[in-house]
């Protein structure tokens, strides 16, 4: 293993991989693989003695027996130790009972039932701004302590523009649903055109939110419950939003204060915030279709400084090229031909 991760690095070296960049792809310090160079040979001391409490072959055969019986083959051992205990028994840990049913190839799924699935949903492409939209609810403070206002916002996820956005002193699925509801009336969106996507709260799955999205015929899109990777743009925003050097240190005085910085910020967020996301384009530009007359102009910037002066590129010049598509969820390769892409 060592040998292989040295061939591999070097290789990586002579082909004009910096070194401490091909450590890193292999996962050791640098330091480490200067020490292997010199000597290869394992010197580490491990321990001269068995654990005291290991447990013997018959007491590891005696826990598989065990669960694999007649009475406890369809248990787990959360099941099974318990079990064992209101009979007086005591044979192993539960965790022991994983353990060795783990490394024996016979912790699998056990009953009728479905096993479990917790792969992430499939993701989904936005291609053209208007297709996929994600929002969420978020605090500002107000002058009173535990009081908050609420920011509900909503985003372009291909274009990364602020869309639509209200701020009020309650969260309810009758606000939410007269936002989107003015938002796709402004947008000129049609029936099942766009995605709407969200996390599990009140205002995004209640009855009359969800009603809302029927007869605009929007289609909803919920994260799983407790996970917030999968509504990234919409934590990324706020944490953008709320780190901003104009954010207010102190509370706003009023819901009118509020809502006045907010629409600043939108104004800043949309017209003049260049995204790394989108290739340091602003929003608005992005969602109007401006994007590709200022990214080529920006290469051919790029290509004419080259041409003035070759020796300060060793390859090609900066990627200046236009983002075609935008993910929500993270793209799982070995699925990439069951994408569906928003139509």
């Amino acid at each position: 293993m060592k040998r292989e991760s040295i061939n591999l690095i070097e290789e990586a070296v002579t082909n004009s991989c910096g070194l401490s960049i091909a450590c890193t792809d292999i996962g050791i310090d640098m330091k480490t693989f200067k020490r292997w160079k010199v000597d290869i040979t394992d010197k580490r001391k491990g321990p001269n003695s068995e654990p005291a409490n290991k447990l013997s072959a018959n007491e590891i055969k005696n826990v598989i027996a065990i669960s694999t019986s007649k009475e406890f083959v369809d248990k787990a051992p959360c099941q099974i130790v318990p079990a064992l205990a209101d009979k007086g028994k005591y044979v192993a840990s539960e965790s022991t009972f994983y353990r060795i049913l783990k490394n024996n190839e016979l912790l699998e799924h056990r009953g009728k039932s479905k096993k479990p699935s917790i792969e992430k949903p499939s993701p989904l492409v936005a291609t053209a701004p208007n297709q996929i939209y994600s929002w969420d609810i978020t605090y500002l403070k107000s002058p009173i302590r535990g009081a908050f206002y609420y920011l509900y916002l909503f985003m372009d996820i291909f274009s990364r523009k602020i869309v639509g956005f209200d701020v009020h002193e309650t969260e309810s699925m009758e606000l939410s649903s007269e936002l989107i509801d003015e938002i796709c009336r402004r947008e000129n969106i049609t029936r099942e055109q766009l995605i709407l996507h969200s996390d599990n709260g009140g205002p995004m799955k209640g009855a009359t939110m969800l009603a809302t999205l029927q007869r605009l015929g929007v289609i909803p899109s919920f994260s799983r419950p407790g996970v917030s990777d999968d509504n990234p743009y919409s934590e990324s925003l706020f944490k953008t939003l709320k780190y901003c050097p104009a954010y207010p240190t102190k509370p706003f005085e009023s819901l009118a204060e509020a809502i006045a910085w907010v629409d600043n910020f939108v104004d800043w967020y949309n017209n003049k915030h260049l995204h790394s996301g989108i290739n340091f384009i602003s929003p608005a530009d992005k969602h109007s279709g401006k994007d590709s007359k200022i990214l080529r102009r920006r290469k051919i910037v790029y290509e004419s400084a080259k041409l003035q002066n070759p020796l300060r590129w060793s390859g090609e010049t900066r990627n200046w090229n236009r983002v075609e598509k935008v993910y929500l969820n993270h793209l799982q390769k070995d699925k990439e031909l069951d994408i569906k892409i928003a139509a």
